[in-house]
C-alpha cells in the first residue's frame, strides 16, 4: 500500500517534469499523471482497510503517540496515516535448556543459580504466558514489540535466583521442587501483571546437580534400599522364630499331658488296643509265648 502510495507520487512528478519539455514522449505527461493519481488513490484506499488474524490484536499509534483502543480480529476501516502493530495475545512459551536446539537460544541456554548451601544447581525452565489484549498499547508505548527479552527471559532468570538461596541443593532435587515451583511461579506472575502479561503455568523441566552430590544421593538411596531389604529379611526370620517357638511349646505342653496322665492300666490298654489292630490283618501271624510272656505279632508286610 505504502509502495503504491510511492509509485503514484513518482508518477505524478514524471507527468508533470514532461509538460512543458521538448521530449517526445511529452505528449503523453498527462496520462502519466492521471495513471500516478490513480494509483496514490488506490494505495490510501488499500490502507484504510486493516485485516487482524485471529488470535492477535492491533495497537493504533500515529507520529509516535499510543492510542489506547486496540483492533480485535477482523476486517478494520482505519486512518491510513495510522501505523498498526500487531501483538500476538495466544498461549506463548519461551524455554531456557541445556540441550542444544531445544531452548528458545541457540546453546546451553540453562539458569545456573547457587543454592543455600553454596553448591551450583542448574534448572531447566518452560514459561507459558500470554500478552493481556487490554494492555498491549501499554506494553508498546513502555516496552516496545521486543518485550519476550526485555521482560520475560530477564525476570523469569533473576526471580529463579533470587528464590533459590532459600533452598539447599538436595531439597531443590527432591522434597522441596513444588514448593520451589510454587514460590517462583508467586513472584513471577506479580511482576509479569504489573507489565500486562498473565503466566499461565511455570514448568520446572529439569534440576541438574553437581557430580558429586548426585553420586551422594544415589548411594543413600542405595542404602536405604538395602536397609529396608534387611528389615524385610529381619522380619520374616522374627516370624519363623515365632511359629517354631509356638510349636515347640505345643509339642512341650503335649508331652508334659501326656506324662502326667498316662497310667500303667493306660499303657497296658494302649498295647492291647494295637495288638488287636494288627492282628485284625490278613497278613499277620499270632505267636503265643506262654502264660506270662504274652504274645508276639508277625506281619509279613
Amino acid at each position: 500500500m505504502i509502495l503504491l502510495i510511492i509509485l503514484g507520487i513518482i508518477l505524478v512528478i514524471v507527468g508533470f517534469s514532461f509538460k512543458d519539455s521538448a521530449n517526445p514522449l511529452s505528449k503523453f505527461s498527462g496520462p502519466i499523471r492521471i495513471v500516478g493519481f490513480l494509483v496514490i488513490a488506490l494505495g490510501v484506499f488499500s490502507s484504510m482497510f486493516k485485516q487482524i488474524d485471529a488470535g492477535k490484536v492491533g495497537v493504533k499509534s500515529l507520529y509516535g503517540n499510543v492510542e489506547s483502543d486496540v483492533l480485535e480480529s477482523g476486517l478494520h476501516v482505519v486512518n491510513p496515516l495510522l501505523d498498526i502493530t500487531i501483538f500476538d495475545i495466544q498461549t506463548q512459551n519461551y524455554t531456557m535448556s541445556a540441550i542444544h536446539g531445544e531452548g528458545a537460544q541457540e546453546g546451553d541456554d540453562a539458569i545456573r543459580v547457587l543454592s543455600n548451601d553454596g553448591l551450583e544447581v542448574i534448572i531447566d525452565l518452560t514459561v507459558l504466558y500470554r500478552v493481556l489484549p487490554g494492555d498491549a498499547p501499554k506494553i508498546l508505548k513502555g516496552i516496545g514489540e521486543n518485550y519476550i527479552d526485555k521482560i520475560v527471559r530477564p525476570i523469569t532468570r533473576t526471580r529463579i535466583r533470587d528464590n533459590a538461596v532459600y533452598y539447599d541443593a538436595v531439597a531443590l532435587y527432591s522434597t522441596k521442587r513444588n514448593e520451589f515451583q510454587q514460590r517462583i511461579f508467586k513472584s513471577i506472575e506479580d511482576d509479569f501483571k504489573k507489565r500486562g502479561l498473565v503466566l499461565e503455568q511455570l514448568l520446572i523441566r529439569n534440576i541438574n546437580l553437581p557430580t558429586s552430590v548426585k553420586a551422594s544421593i544415589e548411594s543413600k538411596i542405595n542404602a536405604e534400599q538395602d536397609a529396608q531389604k534387611m528389615q524385610f529379611v529381619l522380619q520374616k526370620e522374627k516370624q519363623e522364630a515365632e511359629r517354631k517357638r509356638v510349636e515347640a511349646q505345643g509339642i512341650a505342653d503335649y508331652q508334659r499331658i501326656i506324662s502326667t496322665n498316662l497310667t500303667d492300666k493306660q499303657l497296658q490298654y494302649e498295647q492291647i488296643k494295637a495288638q488287636k489292630e494288627l492282628a485284625a490283618s490278613p497278613n499277620t501271624k499270632i505267636i503265643f509265648m506262654g502264660k506270662n510272656n504274652g504274645s508276639v505279632i508277625l506281619s509279613d508286610k
